[in-house]
């Protein structure tokens, strides 16, 4: 079926000077109004955090945040659920699934959309089969066996057929070529969605399998927004290369292979705006044509923006953005086109300086209609200084050079430390 039309009332009060709703995709894709707070941290299995995350529902929504990403959970072979095992058990570390279903009430009931973490790549056997190898599955409700396998990774004997992405080599690849596994992934995408609650889906390790079969999954179920995790190693030489063109096009390419109905982490932004602020090479933020550099300068309504994860940040740590500029790094992911996403120990565990700074960033782009397909218009891009307006009541600078928006009417909205954010009223 078609996705369902916003209301009325929806379009209506988003009806600002360079707003159009996109027709034919996921709802809250077409508004392109969204805000992700991701809902976990790696460590975030050692608490209650279903019961946790709940008593803070009503804060995440008076936040400015319109929808959460949650942690995998099904049961895992490891505590974070990235190695999923038994997909229809809902038994986690993080909670049961009585705790899942009240915090996806409780998050609904104050207007946040809850994600699914769908882990679809890989998936590790209850029972041994061929060769003695784990590659089997029983009393799961999904048993496959090794025909369900890809043939890549000798450790399982996968007997399915070729992998469509990158090898994930911790557990058996699944083949999502093979008709049944397709069936019953839709199948329990659907259940996950229409039953237990989740409106939004997030495609985890994306390079693993064709996108096509992520464009079949959200079909399955036609969630209120999705977002894949396409990561990529960007493009380095004695550092990291200006050009990254090539590495942002790949993402682009993963969302076309799905039909273009799931959008994707900027991976690119990232990578580029923390050389940007840590070194202040703020030249990086500008493309060759005059647009931004990530996948939000070719296809913004298709890009979620973010600072740091679980993985590049937390206790891993894999790809950090430097500490002492994640204010200045969301100055300008909050502040630009794309679906930014904001991770959770920034917002509730780095201190009430960072979070009033959240906040104040929160309301500005809330309070001057910016949206995922806002008009970017970089003013500079030098050493000492990034300055854009964004739509017609957004302005904002990064570096300490003094430069100020043109025209009446601008009024500081929020400051941190080497950055600056103004409005203006319609």
């Amino acid at each position: 079926p078609p996705p369902a039309a916003p209301p009325p009332d929806v379009v209506k009060k988003f009806a600002d000077d360079d707003f159009v709703l996109e027709e034919g995709t996921l709802p809250r894709i077409a508004t392109g109004r969204e805000v992700m707070i991701q809902g976990f941290n790696w460590e975030s299995h050692k608490f209650d955090w279903y019961n946790l995350v709940k008593e803070r529902a009503a804060e995440i929504s008076a936040a400015g945040f319109t929808q959460i990403w949650l942690p995998p959970c099904t049961d895992s072979l490891a505590p974070e659920g990235y190695l999923p095992r038994n997909l229809r058990s809902l038994e986690t570390k993080y909670g049961g699934e009585a705790e899942l279903r009240a915090l996806i009430g409780a998050l609904r009931e104050n207007n946040v959309l809850p994600v699914l973490d769908a882990v679809l790549n890989h998936r590790c056997a209850t029972h041994q089969g061929a060769g003695s190898k784990w590659n089997r599955w029983e009393g799961t409700g999904m048993d496959w066996g090794e025909w369900a396998i890809t043939n890549r990774n000798k450790d399982f004997a996968g007997q399915g057929g070729d992998p469509t992405g990158d090898e994930f080599w911790g557990s058996p690849n699944i083949d999502h070529r093979e008709p049944r596994v397709q069936a019953d992934i839709c199948e329990w995408i659907r259940w996950l969605t229409h039953d237990v609650g989740f409106g939004g889906i997030r495609f985890d390790f994306s390079k693993g399998y064709g996108g096509e079969f992520t464009g079949t999954y959200v079909r399955a179920c036609m969630p209120e927004f999705a977002v894949g995790e396409y990561w990529d190693t960007l493009n380095y030489g004695q550092g990291l290369e200006y050009d990254q063109d090539a590495h942002r096009q790949r993402i682009v390419d993963w969302i076309d292979e799905t039909g273009g109905i799931c959008t994707a982490f900027d991976f690119t932004t990232k990578g580029i705006l923390q050389e940007a602020c840590g070194r202040g090479e703020f030249w990086r933020l500008v493309d060759q044509k005059g647009r931004a550099p990530g996948v939000i300068g070719l296809w913004p309504g298709r890009a979620v923006t973010f600072i740091d994860n679980h993985d590049t940040g937390s206790t891993q740590s894999h790809w950090p953005f430097p500490s002492n500029k994640v204010g200045m790094g969301y100055a300008y992911t909050l502040t630009h086109p794309g679906t930014p996403s904001v991770f959770w120990d920034h917002y509730f565990d780095w201190g009430d300086s960072l979070r009033a700074q959240l906040g104040g960033l929160l309301k500005a782009r809330e309070a001057a209609g910016v949206h995922s397909r806002s008009k970017l218009e970089i003013v500079a891009a030098t050493d000492q200084v990034y300055a854009a307006l964004v739509g017609t009541r957004l302005a904002v600078r990064l570096g300490n050079d003094g430069w100020t928006p043109p025209g009446d009417g601008w009024a500081e909205a929020v400051h941190g430390d080497g950055w600056i954010v103004w409005t203006r009223g319609s």
